[in-house]
């Protein structure tokens, strides 16, 4: 009997949507065919859909009967199917599976069946490493290393373990950890972790964590760990099902055995089919990400907006989400003897062959401030971990940190000093500019929020969602940030591991959860939040494949309406089951009494399926009211 359940159960998934779709359009053309009776054929062409759309409900059925004993709404269908087929009426029986299969089929086209990005996460795990042995250098696999090798990085290598770096100095791109954009200056007895980039020097460093004990393998365990944990939404038709059955039988028996009339019972269960039931919720998903596709949104998880609809707190990454992710210059500060445009220009012009990207987020900035003009520098040397130096316009200029400064016997002034400490209070990198041997000035540079992202919290509070900011940035730029937007509450210094410690402890506390991310490191938290949104223009596909929702053109600002399109769409979908229970019991009561006979019942509950289906069609248009903002409460 297993083997057999097992055959049928794997022609059950043979084909495809496009099998699915195909089927249905035969199906309808032969039920129109049969209601016009054009065809004189020794049976009725309703057989058609019988065949095609009936069979495969009633197969399911009795798998799930006889398997588990999970009584869903096709048990109830398989009844009235083959009830109507036994007293002649073959077109109730296929317009009744017609519809069932409609269902079913939009229910597929909403439920994604499977997420990829673990296979790309796998894929940023460094293949080799450099080890040094007495003296020589030998490439070995990755996952050879041993705790206490000595390993060589160079210059645009992953690192392929966790460990302490013994000589040189560098600047490390940590993104896949920590999310952060900008590079991080190391050097020696700082710590390095797998996965990140080594972007400059060359260094060489003590291996501490191998194997399964890597960050990135801690990663990819976070990620497939958080996807097994995440909740499935039943559909409300099956929730209900047992009942739904367990009263129709009994009405369609007490019925038959008062009236002694066997046509009355079958009606009954014709009727009492959940067809409009099933149409409820996925009509209404339908509808809801074709709306939410021309506000930039792409729907990955089908039940995705039932669960946004229910979140109670939004947690946000900062970089590239909130903020634009690009350094920018926010403060130039000179020390008197040269004006803010002479800092800033030497200072571009020293950057102007710099790879770092700040450099070139400084040259950047000056073109845009001052127009495309034509910098130039000689002499350029890049110093890992310091800065740079250049000879610009008949002068030596020094553009880095004070670390730079002091190995070149340049002093800084206190004053200079204190507003630099102040900038980096409020989040900033400070560049310190030295020219002709004298300390000048520093240009500061921030990561600047996103113009929108002000108004988006404001309206987010206005749903009764909590945000919260989960940064890997230091507390400095998270607490300014947080500040600036009236977010109360946020965590600094989030490792992917810490993110996802954060939602879970929300989810313990009752609370769903939503979070919105941009990097690598924000797969764990997106795969374990309740909905997932990630920024899919300039977020990571490993991002993206990790959440349910991506944001095509990275507008922040249209989150609000994507809640409160949810919200909506679940009081669209509380509308549509109201109605078609109520049609359902309505119908049930004239069976009963014996004015509907099975076909013009089939038609009382095909157009409640219509009704169904043109309601849920509104949401398709349906527009946030751009001059109250006016949300939905949660529900």
């Amino acid at each position: 009997m297993k083997k057999v359940i097992k055959a049928v159960e794997h022609l059950l998934e043979l084909g495809g949507t496009k099998k699915d779709i195909s089927l249905l359009i035969i199906s309808g053309i032969a039920l129109i065919l049969s209601i016009a009776d054009t065809f004189e054929l020794p049976f009725d062409i309703a057989w058609i859909a019988i065949i095609l759309c009936g069979l495969p409900i009633i197969a399911e059925a009795i798998i799930g009967l006889i398997t588990e004993f999970d009584i869903k709404a096709d048990v109830l269908v398989s009844i009235a199917l083959v009830a109507a087929v036994i007293i002649g009426e073959d077109f109730a029986a296929g317009e009744v599976a017609f519809i069932m299969q409609l269902g079913a089929l939009l229910e597929d086209l909403t439920v994604a069946k499977a997420r990829a990005g673990i296979e790309k996460l796998v894929k940023l795990t460094p293949q080799t490493a450099r080890v040094i042995t007495d003296g020589s250098e030998k490439i070995i696999s990755a996952e050879d290393v041993k705790v206490d090798d000595i390993l060589r990085v160079l210059p645009g290598e992953t690192i392929p373990v966790d460990g302490v770096i013994i000589s040189g100095s560098t600047s490390i791109n940590q993104a896949v950890m920590t999310g952060e954009s900008l590079p991080v200056d190391k050097t020696e007895g700082d710590e390095v972790s797998s996965g990140t980039v080594n972007q400059f020097g060359s260094f060489e460093m003590r291996a501490v964590k191998v194997g399964e004990d890597s960050s990135i393998q801690r990663m990819i365990q976070l990620v497939r760990s958080a996807d097994a944990g995440k909740a499935k939404i039943v559909g409300i038709a099956d929730k209900w099902a047992t009942w739904i059955v367990i009263i129709a039988l009994t009405a369609a028996v007490l019925t038959g055995l008062i009236t002694g009339e066997i046509i009355r019972a079958v009606t009954i269960l014709v009727v009492f089919c959940p067809c409009a039931l099933v149409l409820a919720t996925p009509t209404a998903i339908m509808a809801a990400i074709g709306n939410a596709t021309k506000h930039g949104f792409l729907v990955r998880q089908g039940d995705a907006l039932e669960r946004l609809a229910s979140v109670t707190t939004i947690t946000f990454d900062k970089t590239g989400t909130l903020t634009y992710g690009m350094p920018q210059v926010d403060e130039i500060r000179t020390a008197g003897k040269f004006s803010e445009f002479e800092l800033f220009k030497y200072g571009a012009a020293a950057e102007l062959y710099s790879e770092h990207p700040l450099g070139k987020a400084i040259v950047k900035s000056y073109k845009q401030r001052y127009g495309d003009q034509a910098l130039s520098a000689s002499e350029f040397v890049m110093i890992p971990g310091r800065g740079v130096t250049a000879r610009a316009y008949e002068r030596k200029i020094l553009a880095g940190n004070e670390t730079l400064l002091n190995e070149n016997g340049i002093s800084i002034d206190n004053i200079i000093k204190a507003s630099a400490e102040q900038s980096r209070k409020k989040g900033c990198t400070v560049i310190y500019i030295a020219i002709d041997g004298e300390a000048a000035g520093f240009i500061a540079m921030a990561d600047i929020l996103r113009k929108e992202s002000s108004d988006m919290i404001a309206l987010v509070n206005a749903l009764g969602a909590e945000p919260v900011l989960l940064t890997g940035d230091h507390e400095n730029a998270a607490g300014t940030i947080a500040t600036k937007l009236g977010i109360r509450e946020y965590y600094s210094g989030c490792l992917p591991e810490d993110k996802l410690k954060r939602i879970e402890e929300y989810q313990k506390n009752g609370k769903r959860v939503c979070m919105i991310g941009d990097g690598i490191n924000d797969a764990p938290a997106l795969k374990r939040s309740d909905v997932g949104i990630a920024m899919g223009g300039i977020g990571s596909d490993i991002a993206v494949d990790a959440a349910d929702i991506a944001l095509v053109d990275d507008e922040v600002k249209e989150l609000p309406h994507l809640i409160a399109l949810s919200k909506r769409m679940m009081f669209t979908i509380k509308c549509n089951l109201s109605f078609s229970m109520g049609l359902n019991f309505l119908a049930i009561v004239l069976a009963i009494t014996g004015i509907l006979n099975p076909v013009v019942g089939a038609l009382v509950h095909n157009a409640g399926s219509v009704l169904v289906i043109i309601n849920s069609a509104f949401l398709l248009k349906w527009k946030l009211n751009s001059k109250t903002k006016k949300l939905p409460q949660a529900q």
